[in-house]
């Protein structure tokens, strides 16, 4: 396969520096895909995904979004030369509309997709009519639309193993489970390789208002199940449908995860908490994992010694209006005199 890359992947590692030793837990770490060209993992799942387009001679990138995967496949289009098409998910945030555009991608908001599963799988149906006649296939970030592209995804995994010989937990932001069947399905790669390598505790954790895998992960079922309609507010997660999730699920369960449910709010100050703290600059979404790793060790399912991982997912640029409710105690000063400097920088 023709390789078409951007730079993505081997993102940093930085150790928490407040969060985890003000909780007692010194071995806590966040996955920085934050840094990806685009600004989140969706980048390893485009370079894929994009060159088996260009290697099967498609006409066109024919895909559905959030946001992120949006970006990315909208990136990797514009430098592989092909014209991009995207349904958007209802309610995108729009810093991420804006970047698909500003790639040139053309987009189509439709409304209920991604709120309403009966929608969102007409749309997908539509979409994978059209897409044959551009020679192409419907790239969504998720194992049963793309697994070409999913298998960058995987690279996550390899490099954790990489950098930590031994590891006991790894906490995923999830949505319809893409991610973290990936990670689930990189370390499983890496242990057929390496077979002393022990597979961490990977670990679903969604919004209250998405539970379609981590509920059912708690209480010991093998499958995942649709909601009637996604009402959580953190973009990229609302996604109403299965899709991965029963796969997803048991992924987790081979590994001994768990599912851990939290709520909007805890989110939103998690995600103040990871840039006031520790200098990491994330959108809601990448603030899911560490809002699950904090309520693991409420419960005491962390022990003291052990050593964790938070995949933060994408970037705090992708999502101006969460930015904006971020910074609402902390204005801008306005002064009429450099006289005046003195006064407020001393208070």
């Amino acid at each position: 396969m023709e390789s078409l890359s951007l730079g993505e992947g081997n993102t940093p590692w930085v150790k928490s520096r407040y969060i985890g030793p003000e909780m007692g837990v010194e071995n806590l770490y966040f996955k920085l895909e934050s840094t990806n060209p685009s600004g989140s993992y969706k980048d390893r799942f485009a370079t894929l995904a994009i060159a088996n387009i260009l290697q099967k001679r498609g006409k066109a990138v024919i895909a559905t979004s959030s946001g992120n995967t949006g970006a990315a496949l909208a990136a990797y289009a514009a430098a592989a030369g092909l014209p991009c098409k995207i349904a958007i998910v209802d309610g995108a945030p729009e810093g991420k509309l804006n970047q698909m555009r500003a790639y040139g991608a053309k987009l189509f908001m439709i409304k209920g997709f991604g709120l309403n599963p009966d929608i969102t799988e007409a749309v997908f149906q539509k979409l994978a009519g059209l897409s044959h006649n551009f020679q192409t296939e419907v790239q969504v970030s998720a194992y049963k639309y793309s697994p070409i592209g999913m298998m960058g995804v995987q690279t996550i995994a390899f490099e954790t193993a990489e950098t930590f010989s031994a590891l006991d937990h790894v906490f995923v932001p999830t949505g319809g489970g893409g991610l973290n069947l990936a990670i689930v399905r990189g370390f499983e790669i890496w242990k057929g390789i390496h077979p002393s390598f022990e597979i961490p505790r990977i670990h679903c954790v969604q919004p209250e208002g998405n539970d379609t895998i981590a509920g059912n992960l708690r209480n010991g079922l093998n499958y995942a199940r649709a909601v009637e309609k996604s009402t959580t507010t953190i973009s990229g997660l609302q996604v109403a449908n299965v899709i991965d999730g029963h796969e997803t699920l048991l992924a987790s369960k081979r590994t001994r995860g768990n599912g851990f449910l939290v709520s909007d709010s805890h989110v939103t100050e998690c995600q103040k908490l990871l840039a006031q703290k520790e200098g990491i600059f994330t959108e809601p979404a990448g603030a899911v994992a560490l809002a699950g790793w904090l309520k693991a060790v409420q419960n005491r399912e962390i022990n003291v010694g052990d050593k964790s991982v938070c995949i933060i997912s994408g970037s705090g640029f992708k999502d101006p209006q969460s930015t904006e409710m971020m910074i609402g105690q902390n204005p801008l000063f306005y002064l009429d005199s450099h006289l005046d400097m003195e006064r407020y920088f001393m208070d």
